[in-house]
């Protein structure tokens, strides 16, 4: 058993950790919960957001210590305008619940910008498909196996 994500990362032999920790839904945010759970820097842990650039849904991925820049987003993508997408529909299109979107193992594959600061870390940590579970994996496989663009997506606070 697992997620589509964790079942990807197995099938392609892709070198990963999993991190399991006790999700409570009282937490205000999912990623600085992850990050204090598991024992790491919140700038090491990264959140896969949803949001819809010119009609296009598209991910970013960006340090659970930061906002996602929608301007850059929309600019790496080669966009002029781009919005969070409707929770709803952001759950979809990628087959998991908010909380638990994966950049991995999505329904279908979706243009997705990493943000640069990933590369300054050995392994970072994203969702591992569900609420309480997060993937530590190499930066540079991640930007492969989801065919990212890395680029300055991330504003602090």
């Amino acid at each position: 058993m697992g997620t589509p994500a964790t079942l990807a990362l197995k099938r392609l032999g892709v070198a990963h950790q999993l991190h399991e920790y006790a999700h409570d839904p009282r937490a205000a945010s999912y990623g600085l919960e992850a990050a204090e759970a598991i024992g790491v820097e919140a700038d090491r842990v990264f959140k896969t957001l949803m949001a819809d650039v010119d009609g296009e849904l598209c991910v970013g991925i960006v340090p659970v210590s930061c906002t996602l820049d929608l301007k850059a987003l929309a600019a790496a993508v080669g966009g002029k305008k781009a919005q969070m997408a409707d929770k709803e529909r952001a759950q979809r299109a990628t087959g998991y619940v908010l909380g638990g979107i994966s950049p991995l193992g999505q329904k279908r594959a979706h243009r997705t910008v990493l943000d640069e600061t990933a590369e300054l870390w050995d392994t970072v940590l994203v969702s591992g498909g569900r609420r309480g579970l997060d993937v530590e994996l190499a930066p540079s496989d991640l930007i492969a196996l989801t065919s990212a663009a890395v680029a300055d997506i991330a504003v602090a606070g």
